[in-house]
């Protein structure tokens, strides 16, 4: 049975976005974005890879709807989410002839997301966006709460803009085309969000290894569901990072460190699992994760086959420089959100913490 729930902002923001995560997600999405936007021009916005899997699959489906839609399509990895990948498409766009009427479909997984996103919430000043994502990370992250945006050679995410799809179709069915090491991958951020938000989840995910690493469609659902339907609680009352979203952070100072240090030969969600694991264990230090606690992220990370240590030889002038450039640095001080224990983050309305790069993660970054 497809799961459906609205994800609804608190405050002065009006903004709400339906989320449907199904078996066959991809031909609800047709149908729905067929009726939605029936007058519109669309924009189906996918890498070289997607596209070829399940971009003539889904316009396709549009036509079945008596829709149609235009593919744009750029290099996969996240060597295209740069300034010039996003006016390439703007270009195109352009030559395209599209107006304010536009909505973009991002068809992808989390560097799709980014790229398209930015791309709706800029061209003529915003339109609409839909998201489809076709990766696991994607699916229990990337995919929800707004954040677009692209990479800067110092930096990722650097530039970019908050802009909400409209609408989130999770077809878990298309899992099973996607290589083993990013699904794998995309488990990391699963365990992050347990780890930040819910025990029961991360109890869950502790029980269902060999059900997830076998793709079983209902585990899948479950744990997809429960994903977004947490990380869209805390978005909903935290749009922009000014407070409590920050707690869907864990892990990722370490991570973009790593990947910045890597030039980006760690991937998104393997860089994930191992700042999840060096975060924990600072953690231990700095606000009382029981070791036994940060023993068992470790190991359920190690039994979905994810790297829990940073690759050797990682520059440490490299690694410190990446963490002093992450977006939550303030006035020169780089903060980070750590858990008490697994699922709960400190209450505080600022959860994050101060540290020293060099005394306080360093020393978990680095293998000689």
């Amino acid at each position: 049975m497809p799961c459906r729930f609205r994800v609804e902002a608190g405050g002065a923001s009006t903004w709400s976005t339906r989320v449907i995560v199904a078996p066959g997600a991809l031909a609800l999405a047709a149908s729905d974005i067929a009726r939605e936007f029936r007058h519109a021009f669309k924009v189906v916005v996918s890498d070289g890879r997607v596209a070829r899997f399940h971009g003539r699959r889904f316009l396709g489906l549009l036509g079945d709807c008596g829709a149609s839609a235009t593919m744009l399509t750029f290099p996969p990895g996240e060597g295209s989410k740069t300034r010039e990948g996003k006016a390439r498409l703007e270009d195109r766009l352009f030559s395209l002839g599209a107006g304010r009427d536009t909505v973009v479909i991002a068809l992808g997984g989390g560097v799709t997301g980014d790229l398209a996103g930015f791309l709706a919430a800029t061209w003529h000043r915003g339109v609409p966006v839909v998201s489809i994502p076709t990766s696991l990370l994607a699916m229990v992250d990337a995919a929800l709460g707004g954040k677009t945006g692209v990479d800067l050679p110092g930096g990722k995410n650097l530039v970019g803009a908050f802009h909400q799809p409209v609408s989130l179709w999770a077809d878990i069915r298309v899992l099973q085309t996607l290589p083993d090491r990013p699904y794998r991958a995309g488990l990391a951020e699963a365990v992050k969000t347990a780890v930040a938000l819910d025990a029961s989840l991360f109890r869950r995910l502790e029980a269902e290894v060999q059900p997830l690493l076998a793709r079983a469609e209902p585990s899948l659902l479950r744990i997809v569901a429960r994903c977004l339907a947490l990380k869209g609680g805390v978005v909903a009352g935290d749009e922009r990072e000014t407070g409590r979203r920050a707690v869907l952070n864990f892990g990722h100072t370490a991570a973009h460190a790593i990947e910045a240090a890597t030039n980006y030969r760690v991937p998104h969600g393997e860089a994930v699992a191992i700042g999840v694991v060096a975060e924990a264990r600072l953690a231990e230090r700095l606000t009382g994760l029981p070791r036994e606690e940060a023993d068992r992220i470790e190991a359920l990370l190690a039994a979905f086959g994810l790297p829990v240590r940073p690759p050797r030889g990682l520059d440490r002038k490299r690694l410190a420089a990446a963490a002093r450039r992450d977006k939550k640095t303030r006035g020169g001080v780089v903060r980070i959100v750590l858990p008490e224990r697994i699922g709960l983050m400190p209450r505080r309305p600022d959860p994050s913490v101060p540290i020293d790069v060099t005394r306080d993660l360093l020393p978990y970054l680095v293998r000689n």
